[in-house]
């Protein structure tokens, strides 16, 4: 068995690119002994023993009696869950997926799985199908599942994945905190209660006697998923201490710090640097009930809930903040917080003056990914940057900035600091490749960097700023155009709550810039106001929007970012519209018999003609809005009905 190291603890504060240089004079292996996930909570239970690891909160309410747990609880937990699974047969190549909402549970089915085996980490609002596209990928041995429908329908859904993926053999429920006891349902065969098997095994070792390597696959990510085929991303336990271990050096992460991991358990911001780095350090981090801040009890409360834990930090998405925004402090004491952060998605400046304006808190920013097992660039407490900033790479990791080819990707050519290019990058905590080698191809060049996607540049002081997506770059008539000036020019009028701006389809440049946006609540602005608003503050013309579309709900993903190819195609849906408008009133048509657009897909439009409209004035129809819409650059699809 190896040796109990120290818990992580930050060397000294991190405050610029000369102590990330600092932190590099001490070789890696020297800085960083410790080789798996498993061995940190060994560490940290030797070191912190009966010390809070976990609060879990049963509702919103300030009031309400919290389950916790101890670190040395939280060990003996996760060495009965891998003794559990080893019973059952999971060896180290073999893969335990994991269906369940925000529970003490999740953690052990986490790092227990580990101990034991590989994690395959579900996203529960998925389909069945990719569901068990992704268990067969994996070739899921077990599933732990949350035994209720009361979140997403899990139960219901883990039975019909039971019959779907040939190669499940068993079944663990876990039952919701709050069911009482002898009320668990009858299980069938395969089927076995997690809490009851886990309570039969040794809780103070592995009875595999299992020597992890830093190069042992801990754990399968997918990504993407929302739409077409996910991908699962082998992350290694090697690299999940990594992205660990430099939290805790560029956070200043302390055993004296609490925090209120809000991010879902399914994905790596909530797994590793909002968990797994926290309890490395002996952090007590707080899981604010099943539905963690999409509980709107929790948002509500969530001052209240400051002033009572005490939390040091704050850390959640942008659209998070936003809402959090919305809810006065009401006399809240929230002075314990040092330190608030942001990921996922590029901060708008007016969101980042507003919570400084109203909470007196600077929101420091970061880039993490699934790719480089949850973190990449990060800013520490004390370094304050324009939004956009996402800070200083990693100790040990090498950044580059490379110029775009034809086609948007990423080229040879490395740009000096103050030019915008793809951000490329090499680190100890690089994932292990995709699960299916197809996949890899995209995802690094030639040369074996990593192409993220992101664009950026960076600043005389070495910190990383990014600016959006490459694949979000609108394009008009081969001129691109950042989304985000856009995005900022409208962000800043004070009625907006959210926005987006995309590229709606148009026959002859490509694409034209629109943008869409929510309010904030009880405010009013009309569209053409706010079109006038962003007009005036976007300098370049081309990139100008041509409309401003105020939307009822920003569609999102489930990890809280503003879903583009959704309103993507609603603004490619709203193009369709006014061509239909314009061809039916150039016939004399009736405006009540107008066909219908709809939607499908990603990308692809049908336009239903009336079946009231027949005869020679149906085929001009048909004919002319063929002719108009095969212009646009999108799929589209005339149907008489």
């Amino acid at each position: 068995m190896n040796p109990i190291h120290l818990p992580f603890a930050p060397s000294f504060p991190i405050r610029g690119a000369d102590d990330v240089h600092r932190l590099e004079q001490t070789p890696i292996e020297a800085a960083l002994p410790v080789r798996s996930t498993y061995e940190i909570f060994r560490n940290s239970a030797h070191a912190f023993g009966s010390k809070t690891a976990l609060t879990f909160l049963r509702s919103g309410d300030p009031d309400d009696t919290p389950i916790r747990w101890s670190y040395a609880e939280l060990l003996a937990g996760i060495h009965q869950s891998a003794n559990a699974l080893h019973v059952l047969g999971l060896g180290p190549q073999d893969t335990v997926a994991v269906l369940l909402p925000a529970c003490l549970e999740y953690h052990l089915a986490l790092w227990g799985g580990e101990a034991a085996g590989i994690v395959q980490p579900l996203n529960p609002l998925l389909s069945d199908e990719k569901l068990v596209s992704l268990m067969t990928a994996a070739r899921a041995k077990v599933l732990i599942a949350w035994g209720s429908d009361d979140e997403s329908g899990m139960w219901s859904k883990a039975m019909r994945l039971r019959a779907q993926v040939p190669t499940l053999t068993t079944v663990l429920r876990v039952a919701p905190h709050d069911e009482p006891p002898g009320r668990a349902p009858a299980l069938p065969e395969g089927v076995a209660d997690f809490n009851a098997l886990r309570a039969s095994e040794p809780g103070d070792r592995l009875v595999s006697g299992r020597d992890i390597a830093p190069t042992d696959i801990a754990a399968y990510f997918h990504t993407g998923g929302t739409t077409g085929a996910p991908k699962l991303a082998r992350h290694s336990h090697g690299a999940q201490v990594f992205t660990a271990w430099v939290s805790v050096q560029l956070q200043g992460l302390k055993d004296s710090d609490v925090t209120i991991n809000g991010y879902p358990l399914f994905h790596v911001a909530g797994v590793l640097p909002a968990s797994l780095a926290s309890l490395s350090a002996g952090v007590k981090v707080i899981i604010p009930t099943t539905a963690l801040l999409r509980n709107k009890e929790v948002i509500a409360n969530y001052w209240r809930l400051v002033e009572k834990y005490r939390p040091t930090s704050l850390s959640a998405v942008p659209t998070v903040l936003a809402a959090l925004a919305n809810v006065p402090l009401a006399g809240a004491d929230i002075s314990s917080i040092r330190y608030c952060r942001t990921g996922a998605a590029v901060l708008a400046p007016e969101l980042a003056a507003r919570f400084k304006r109203l909470f007196g808190l600077h929101v420091h920013e970061s880039l993490g990914m699934t790719e480089m097992a949850g973190i990449s660039t990060i800013t520490p407490p004390g370094v304050v940057g324009p939004a956009g900033c996402v800070g200083l790479r990693l100790p040990y990791s090498q950044l580059r900035i490379v110029a775009l080819d034809e086609h948007g990707n990423a080229s040879d050519r490395d740009l000096p600091a103050g030019e915008q290019g793809m951000v490329l990058f090499k680190s100890p905590n690089l994932f292990s490749g995709f699960l299916d080698p197809a996949d890899n191809a995209r995802a690094f060049t030639a040369d074996g960097w990593l192409a993220t996607g992101d664009l950026g540049w960076l600043d005389g002081e070495e910190r990383l700023n990014l600016s959006g997506r490459s694949k979000d770059l609108i394009i008009r008539s081969g001129h691109n155009i950042d989304p985000k000036v856009i995005e900022d020019a409208l962000g800043a009028h004070p009625a907006v709550q959210l926005c987006a701006a995309v590229g709606a389809p148009d026959a002859y440049a490509g694409e034209l810039p629109v943008v869409f946006a929510t309010l904030v609540p009880g405010a009013s602005a009309s569209e053409e106001e706010l079109l006038a608003f962003t007009a005036a503050r976007v300098d370049e013309a081309p990139a100008r929007p041509k409309s401003v579309t105020v939307i009822e709900h920003m569609p999102m993903t489930n990890v809280g970012k503003i879903y583009k190819p959704e309103l993507r195609l609603l603004a490619a849906r709203n193009v369709a519209c006014a061509m239909v408008d314009d061809i039916c009133a150039g016939l004399g048509l009736n405006a009540q018999a107008w066909p219908r657009v709809q939607a499908e897909g990603e990308s692809g439009l049908q336009v239903r003609v009336d079946a009231a409209v027949a005869g020679p004035l149906a085929q001009r129809l048909q004919e002319q809005l063929q002719q108009a819409l095969s212009r646009l650059p999108v799929k589209t699809q005339v149907i008489l009905q």
